[in-house]
């Protein structure tokens, strides 16, 4: 899979803003520890992404996964909650490296809800990091595993949770964005309760929009 940034400028992939909030005090802890145990250095950097990825991938819950109904939206928020949605769980995984001077950004895919219950086409986030070991960028896929979902840290074949079926109109997302998505995050900001929230998950993209 090869990846296209969005941006050619590489501190927007730095930023740090009101939703990549890691200068947050929890945000910056939290990277130190996981930064410290994974034994990383400067100059490599691969063992602290790894262990921030599983990290936001196991210990921080999916809202639908555990009926939580707030709807949480920064870094800080997600954490101190301990769960977030898909996108919401992106925006902390970046905060976390980001405050490492990692780059990281945003890639969206356009995915089935649910085939039984709603069939309809909505959109999915995760990340994309780069691998300064590797001199290369993978996307890597939070949103956290269950029975039917197993996304996985890798590096020369993605482990996504969501396979793309095409034949279905799933569409993947190759561009990697240095923000949050403002459709995304203002639709999560105008609908607090995640029920709510669920009869209005994205279907298309304000990058998209942005476009014309």
């Amino acid at each position: 899979m090869i990846l296209r940034l969005y941006s050619t400028t590489p501190e927007d992939y730095h930023k740090c803003d009101d939703i990549i909030d890691y200068d947050s005090v929890a945000v910056r802890t939290l990277a130190d520890t996981l930064c410290k145990e994974a034994g990383a250095t400067p100059e490599n950097t691969t063992p602290f992404i790894k262990s921030a990825y599983e990290f936001v991938r196991d210990h921080i819950s999916h809202s639908a996964d555990i009926n939580a109904d707030a709807v949480t939206v920064s870094a800080s928020e997600v954490l101190k909650a301990r769960h977030g949605i898909c996108f919401a769980k992106s925006h902390l995984l970046a905060a976390i490296l980001r405050s490492k001077s990692v780059p990281a950004g945003f890639c969206y895919q356009k995915i089935v809800m649910d085939d039984d219950t709603a069939p309809v086409l909505i959109y999915h986030g995760l990340n994309a990091v780069y691998l300064r070991d590797y001199d290369k960028w993978v996307r890597l896929d939070a949103r956290g595993n269950k029975p039917g979902i197993n996304a996985q840290f890798s590096i020369d074949g993605e482990q996504l949770a969501y396979p793309i079926r095409s034949e279905k109109g799933e569409m993947d997302g190759i561009i990697v964005y240095p923000n949050p998505d403002t459709l995304v995050v203002n639709t999560m900001r105008q609908y607090r309760s995640r029920t709510q929230l669920w009869d209005h998950l994205p279907t298309e993209l304000g990058y998209d929009r942005d476009k014309y």
